[in-house]
């Protein structure tokens, strides 16, 4: 079956989704795309045998900037001498590095993936919870595209924490300059150092930080063109939403917009569109510094890239346990 482009998606139903494309029982999305001859290929991308976790540890974001997520609690006890068991409270499955289910973020006209109502998104449902992708892992080519780096060989000044939207452009004068080329079905890794300096930072250094100031995506559709059109089967950053902080210019503002009662203001943010209308697959804090350091010092920006999140029924979210080979 063949792929429409993100132009020809305007006369689906509703427009500029992939419901229609990929099943309205769908509840894979965009890891559609990571079809058996595509992770085939990608195996044979491992050269060298290298690994690289690109999870944090569940407590590295400590406390949690947006103050919406609590410190987790992880308890080890025994029942004798020689046993040892443990268990975890207050796990908040995306305060470190994770992946977002598509139950995650609705669209305020169009309701969450495949149509979901919120009144159906509730706490008894498993509708496209993070299971579904469990259920078979998620593995593939990875591409990483580094950010910084590229000011670097520009001689342009960066700021890992200011507000850099990234566009469609910017994208591919990026993946020019590593001699990378999309093939469909890519997972895309976007490095932009936010993590880096966030976590260098002290207890005291990060409670004076203004979280909401990160580079990433631009809120343009000119990015859900780019992603949809190279399908890309996942997208992860190593900041905070994947996309700029904070919204400075969208496309994607509604009058119908207000802010919400607790937590994050989702108004304008690339989530809603591309979560629940593109249904793809978003990856936040990942570790890549060390992948990136590999990838620059051989030249080679592609890999296998693994991805298990856990297989909790209905799970918002999940850390992704993901895993780059070299």
């Amino acid at each position: 079956m063949s792929t429409p482009t993100y132009d020809e998606l305007a006369s689906a139903t509703p427009p500029y989704s992939s419901w229609e494309h990929f099943g309205r029982h769908d509840q894979l999305g965009t890891i559609n795309f990571l079809t058996p001859e595509r992770v085939a290929a990608a195996a044979a991308l491992v050269r060298t045998g290298r690994r690289f976790g690109l999870d944090h540890p569940v407590t590295a974001f400590e406390p949690y900037p947006t103050g919406t997520r609590h410190p987790l609690v992880h308890t080890v006890f025994a029942n004798n001498e020689w046993h040892r068991d443990d268990h975890v409270d207050s796990f908040y499955l995306q305060a470190s590095s994770q992946i977002d289910a598509l139950r995650h973020i609705g669209h305020p006209q169009h309701g969450f993936y495949n149509g979901l109502a919120p009144a159906d998104n509730d706490g008894s449902s498993t509708t496209l919870g993070v299971h579904a992708w469990a259920e078979g892992g998620i593995a593939g080519r990875g591409v990483l595209l580094d950010v910084p780096r590229h000011f670097e060989r520009l001689g342009l000044p960066y700021d890992a924490s200011a507000t850099i939207p990234i566009d469609a452009r910017m994208l591919d004068e990026i993946a020019e300059s590593q001699r990378v080329a999309f093939r469909g079905g890519d997972m895309l890794l976007l490095r932009t150092g936010w993590a880096e300096q966030y976590l260098a930072k002290s207890p005291a250094e990060r409670a004076a930080t203004p979280w909401r100031r990160s580079p990433g995506l631009a809120q343009r559709e000119e990015i859900l063109r780019w992603l949809w059109d190279h399908e890309i089967a996942l997208v992860a950053a190593d900041n905070l939403a994947v996309e700029a902080d904070p919204v400075i210019d969208s496309d994607f503002r509604s009058a119908a917009d207000a802010p919400p009662a607790r937590g994050v203001d989702h108004s304008g943010m690339l989530h809603r569109p591309l979560i629940a209308l593109l249904g793809m697959a978003l990856g936040e804090l990942w570790r890549l510094d060390e992948l990136a350091d590999a990838c620059d010092a051989d030249g080679v920006y592609d890999f296998l890239l693994t991805c298990k999140p856990l297989n909790l029924p209905g799970g918002v979210g999940s850390p992704p346990n993901a895993i780059a080979i070299r």
